[in-house]
């Protein structure tokens, strides 16, 4: 059976529209002070990583989506040229909560608790020029898709963020869906 296919249109990425997964953080000037615009991290689990990722072959389409439950996680484009990123609000289910008794609960290989993300909950995002976004934690995201053959990233996570801390959700496995980004 083909799956079906759900058009995104993306949303231009801003500290408004983005607030419920995270923050778009844009340039501001030398000596500031720290505040609410900067990123607000969480690396206290483990040691920081900041490493540029090359990336090839990354189309306008997914059906794979990965959160992070120990860390927060930034990613911005080296060149500062157009890419996108799917994502879902955090899923995280708190252990102490009436809600572990839900439908719907799973446990990742790590031990924490999550409910998988909708088809309807994921929303695609377009990020242009010379910005990054911080992830919170637990939020999920496919991506950065981009339309290049390949494109140049920084990303700050955790040093094995990738090995202990990486839950994922296949959409066409579970939902017999695929996501297009409509571009």
């Amino acid at each position: 059976m083909e799956p079906t296919v759900v058009k995104l249109k993306p949303i231009e990425a801003t500290p408004e529209t983005f607030k419920d997964f995270g923050q778009v953080v844009q340039a501001s000037p030398d000596g500031d002070q720290f505040g609410p615009h900067d990123a607000q991290l969480d690396l206290s689990q483990g040691t920081p990583r900041f490493y540029i990722m090359h990336l090839q072959d990354r189309a306008l389409k997914f059906s794979k989506i990965t959160h992070h439950a120990s860390v927060t996680q930034c990613l911005g484009s080296i060149s500062g040229d157009v890419w996108y990123l799917g994502v879902a609000k955090s899923s995280i289910v708190d252990p102490n909560a009436d809600e572990k008794k839900g439908e719907n609960v799973l446990q990742s290989n790590r031990g924490h608790l999550f409910k998988p993300p909708a088809v309807d909950s994921v929303r695609v995002f377009k990020i242009s020029g010379p910005k990054f976004l911080k992830l919170n934690r637990g939020t999920w995201h496919a991506g950065p898709l981009f339309k290049p053959d390949s494109m140049d990233f920084y990303n700050l996570e955790l040093s094995n963020t990738n090995v202990v801390d990486h839950t994922s959700h296949d959409f066409e496995k579970e939902n017999a869906t695929v996501f297009v980004i409509d571009e």
